[in-house]
């Protein structure tokens, strides 16, 4: 290998992601060398553009080679006299599916750079220490994999309970200090810790005002998901797999998607007393459950039996991922766990799908169809899971309704009648409803 090719910051954290896989114990000294300008023009080359702006104004696509080259090459001076400042977030709001706002922080196109490095930088150091029971935003780990995994532990272990948990605003509660000491346990540069430490607190503005950030990460930050991970890996992850799991006599079991998790018990009574010991362990670390969207239900393959015993009904649902998790059998009467879309997410697609028919109207069909084709596409790589089918085929009909409506609302004049828009949809059909990942196991 040419020397200028093992020169690069890639091959060097090619060599530091073999080093942390080897030896987990390690921690590293010296990271802040790998923030050269040659490093972060390739960084910037790795940002999707088209995206909205920061507090400055600028995308990354209105910078020129030279202008992006000689910002660089000022952002790098920057860092190494230690005068580089991270510029506030920008706040917005995107739509949850309760109904509620959930708050967004947009970085300039300078620090989204800074913090696509130091991801990708903290990304190796840390993978080989993340459990298995772990699934958001690792390298070749999906949410279709956690849906699996607790399919999987339903199906395969003896669980008759579920604790199903909701940590409430977990990127606005992210105690700052914390943060730092889990990020010490393998770094021990200071230079990259402060650097880190001062995208924690470069405040938020929204509407003209500036607010500090004395707690949490901002949502929509590069750097905020692989943070998000150390955080629940040593505050969850580690803690639950090294001693709450220990003390159980049934089984237990984890599965976490970012902040989103479930576990599974076998004996209601640990269940009760796992949930105690989670809320103390969250308090520790600055965060708390939402009690509102926690709790434990009866759940397996014995929870129909045992409740129709006590004569309390059907086994209740949780929600994991944007899908209804249900008891059920298969067609020669087998216990399965079934999923379906959740209610709240099936509404707010067809919300969104209605509200962007209405805004798109009046551009030309042939744009309409392929934007409108690409997104049902979308919606069935997530949710064409297995024993899904008939939620996405009332999705394609509920889009299929709403264009056939908002096109004929593009003049006064009814544009079509259903006789006419059926050979349209003939001759340009659009995707149909297709299962695209197999989540049940084949028993």
């Amino acid at each position: 290998m040419p020397y200028s090719e093992m020169d690069t910051t890639k091959y060097r954290l090619t060599f530091i992601a073999k080093k942390a896989k080897a030896e987990p114990g390690l921690k590293f000294t010296s990271l802040m060398y790998l923030l050269n300008e040659d490093y972060l023009l390739e960084c910037y080359r790795e940002l999707s553009t088209h995206k909205a702006p920061g507090v400055d104004g600028r995308t990354a696509e209105s910078y020129t080679e030279d202008e992006i080259k000689e910002a660089i090459s000022q952002l790098v001076n920057g860092m190494k006299t230690q005068k580089y400042r991270p510029q506030p977030v920008r706040r917005v709001y995107i739509p949850k599916a309760n109904g509620k706002q959930r708050p967004l922080g947009i970085p300039t196109v300078m620090d989204k750079i800074v913090q696509r490095a130091v991801a990708n930088i903290l990304e190796p150091l840390y993978e080989p220490l993340f459990k298995d029971c772990s699934y958001g935003f690792r390298p070749n780990r999906s949410a279709h994999e956690a849906l699996k995994a607790v399919n999987h532990m339903v199906m395969g272990q003896k669980v008759n309970w579920i604790i199903d948990a909701d940590i409430k605003d977990f990127f606005g509660n992210v105690n700052h200090d914390w943060l730092i000491e889990c990020l010490k346990q393998r770094i021990s540069d200071p230079r990259l810790l402060e650097l880190i430490a001062k995208f924690l607190k470069a405040g938020v503005m929204e509407n003209g005002t500036l607010e500090p950030t004395l707690k949490g990460t901002p949502q929509g930050g590069i750097v905020s998901p692989i943070l998000a991970n150390i955080y629940l890996h040593y505050v969850l992850d580690l803690w639950f797999e090294l001693k709450e799991k220990k003390q159980q006599s049934g089984h237990a079991e984890l599965v976490r998607y970012a902040d989103d998790f479930v576990i599974g018990a076998q004996h209601e009574a640990e269940a009760l007393r796992m949930l105690e010991d989670i809320r103390q362990r969250l308090a520790k670390f600055g965060l708390e459950l939402a009690e509102d969207k926690t709790h434990i239900l009866e759940f397996g393959r014995f929870a129909e039996r045992n409740l129709r015993n006590r004569g309390q009904g059907k086994p209740d649902t949780f929600d994991f991922l944007g899908f209804t998790h249900y008891c059920s059998t298969t067609k020669d009467g087998r216990f399965a766990i079934k999923l379906t879309t959740s209610q709240k997410r099936f509404t707010v697609a067809i919300r969104a799908q209605k509200e962007w028919l209405k805004a798109m109207r009046q551009q030309p069909i042939a744009k309409i169809w392929q934007t409108l084709a690409l997104k049902l596409q979308g919606h069935y790589r997530y949710y064409g899971v297995s024993g899904n089918f008939e939620a996405i085929k009332s999705y394609y009909e509920q889009t299929e309704f709403l264009t056939f409506q908002w096109l004929n609302r593009r003049s006064q004049k009814r544009s079509w009648n259903r006789q006419q828009f059926q050979v349209c949809l003939e001759r340009h059909p659009l995707p149909q409803p297709k299962v695209t990942y197999a989540i049940y196991n084949t028993w």
